[in-house]
């Protein structure tokens, strides 16, 4: 497939999920010198956590009910593809191998930190009174948090 219009176009202007990402990226900029550290020099590639954590929080805003489900998804759909941080053409993981790097990275303080960082935000941006979504996402981090930390 061929196309001159980028995944960042479209996308609309005010999909609420671009607000989402937004704080993600934030809260993602902090994390970043604990994503190195999780890097082994050695051995296979692994999927960046970054990728990961994003697409959990798809796989909790939209109740996908698998990893497997969640992999197919991020495969043909583009806002997901948009969201996680994948272009086009990039390759999706398998979903075992998306679900072993999610075990390790969740056994982790910095996926907890992520978890309650994003949950802070989305309370806040609720607050200001940014998005109806933005309930249906504080909603949906609690469960998220309380899910990935117990």
């Amino acid at each position: 497939m061929f196309s001159y219009v980028s995944l960042e176009q479209r996308v609309p202007q005010d999909h609420s999920l671009r607000a989402v990402r937004k704080l993600t990226d934030v809260v993602l900029r902090s994390l970043r010198a604990e994503f190195d550290a999780l890097y082994a020099v050695l051995g296979r590639p692994s999927i960046a956590p970054e990728y990961i954590l994003r697409a959990l929080l798809l796989q909790v805003f939209y109740s996908v009910r698998s990893e497997r489900l969640l992999v197919e998804q991020i495969d043909y759909n583009l806002l997901f593809r948009w969201f996680v941080g994948l272009g086009i053409d990039d390759a999706v993981w398998n979903h075992a191998v998306l679900s072993k790097n999610r075990d390790r990275l969740l056994t982790s303080d910095v996926a907890q930190r992520f978890f309650a960082e994003n949950t802070l935000s989305c309370y806040l941006g609720t607050r200001a009174g940014l998005s109806c979504f933005f309930k249906h996402c504080l909603d949906n981090m609690f469960v998220a948090d309380e899910a990935f930390t117990s």
